[in-house]
C-alpha cells in the first residue's frame, strides 16, 4: 500500500477531511480534499460534516477551524508549524492597546491566535480586509498584527485612522524591490501579482494586489501569458494547476519554512495517532467565534 492509499484508508476510518493551505508543499496539496486561502479554509472547516479535520497549515489556521467547529477533532500534523506574524501580537499586548483607545474597533487579521481573536470586534483576511474595515462604523481602527496589510487597507480608507501594529510576515516582508525588478527585467511581458502582506514599495510596482485566491481569478481573466507571483513560492503550483495554459514565475526568496514542515509522512502519522490535537478553552472559543462569523458574513473582497 502506497502513502496515498494509506491516507485514503485512514481518512475513511477516522471520518476525516484534509484541508491544505496554498503554501503547503505540492505533494501535500495533491493529497488534500480542499486547497485554499484562509477565508476559504475557514468556511470549509465550518461547513464540513467530517468528524475530524486534518489542517495542513500553521497554528492559527487550525485554531480557527476549532473555533468554528468546536465539536470536531482538529489536528495540526506538525505542532511546531507556527506563524511568526501571529506570534508578534499577543492578547496580553493587545489588551492595554484597547484600554488606551476604547473608542476604536479592533480588526484582527486571521493570522492571529485564538486569544487575540477573542478580543477583536471582527476578523479579516487579505481578500476582504479593505471591505471589513469599510464595514465598521468606527473611524479609528486598531489593526493587528500586519502593518503592511494595514497600510494597504489605509490607502482605500483615507477617512479612517488605522493604528498599525508593528507585526509583519517575514516571508512577504523580505520580498525586495530589487528582487522584483530583476524578475521584471528577465520577464518583461509578465504581469506582477503581489500579496498585500508585501511592503508598500513592492505593492507600488504591482499590476495586481490580491489574496492567493484573488491571484487565481486575475490570472484566469487577464490576457497576459506570464505572471510573476509575489507571494510564497508554492502558490505557483496551485496556479499552474488552476490555470495550466499560463506561466507562473515565483519569487525565489519567498519561502515560508513553517508551511513546509508538514509532510506526507507527518500527515499519515497524524491520522494514525489523532494528534497533535488543537485544544482551546470554551470561553476563548465562544469569544473568538463571533468576530470570525462576522468576517464570513462580510465575505470576499476580491
Amino acid at each position: 500500500m502506497n502513502a496515498a492509499e494509506r491516507i485514503q484508508e485512514l481518512k475513511a476510518q477516522r471520518k476525516a477531511i484534509i484541508l491544505a493551505h496554498n503554501y503547503q508543499p505540492p505533494e501535500v496539496q495533491d493529497i488534500a480534499d480542499f486547497v485554499g486561502d484562509s477565508l476559504g479554509l475557514s468556511q470549509k472547516a465550518a461547513s464540513t460534516d467530517a468528524e475530524v479535520i486534518i489542517f495542513c497549515g500553521v497554528d492559527f489556521m487550525a485554531e480557527s477551524a476549532k473555533i468554528l467547529s468546536p465539536q470536531k477533532k482538529v489536528i495540526l500534523p506538525e505542532s511546531d508549524a507556527m506563524c511568526p506574524m501571529s506570534a508578534m501580537c499577543t492578547d496580553l499586548e493587545l489588551g492595554p492597546m484597547k484600554e488606551k483607545y476604547p473608542e476604536a474597533a479592533v480588526v484582527a487579521y486571521v493570522n492571529t491566535s485564538a486569544a487575540v481573536k477573542a478580543l477583536a470586534d471582527v476578523c479579516c483576511t487579505s481578500s476582504n480586509a479593505v471591505k471589513v474595515v469599510g464595514s465598521v462604523p468606527q473611524k479609528r481602527i486598531i489593526f493587528v498584527p500586519d502593518r503592511n496589510l494595514g497600510a494597504y487597507v489605509q490607502r482605500f480608507h483615507p477617512d479612517k485612522e488605522i493604528l498599525l501594529w508593528p507585526g509583519y510576515c517575514p516571508t512577504h516582508h523580505d520580498i525586495s524591490v530589487q528582487e522584483i525588478k530583476e524578475l521584471q527585467c528577465q520577464h518583461p511581458r509578465a504581469k506582477l501579482m503581489v500579496h498585500p502582506e508585501c511592503i508598500p514599495d513592492v505593492i507600488d510596482l504591482a499590476d495586481n494586489v490580491s489574496s492567493t485566491e484573488g491571484m487565481i481569478k486575475y490570472a484566469r481573466t487577464n490576457e497576459a501569458r506570464e505572471f510573476i507571483v509575489g507571494t510564497e513560492v508554492d502558490m505557483t503550483y496551485r496556479l499552474s494547476k488552476e490555470v495550466p495554459d499560463k506561466k507562473f514565475i515565483p519569487v525565489p526568496s519567498a519561502i515560508c519554512p513553517n508551511m513546509k514542515r508538514t509532510t506526507v509522512s507527518s500527515l499519515i502519522r497524524a491520522l494514525e495517532t489523532m494528534s497533535p490535537e488543537i485544544t482551546l478553552a470554551p470561553g476563548i472559543i465562544e469569544a473568538a467565534r463571533k468576530p470570525l462569523e462576522r468576517m464570513m458574513e462580510i465575505g470576499r473582497g476580491d
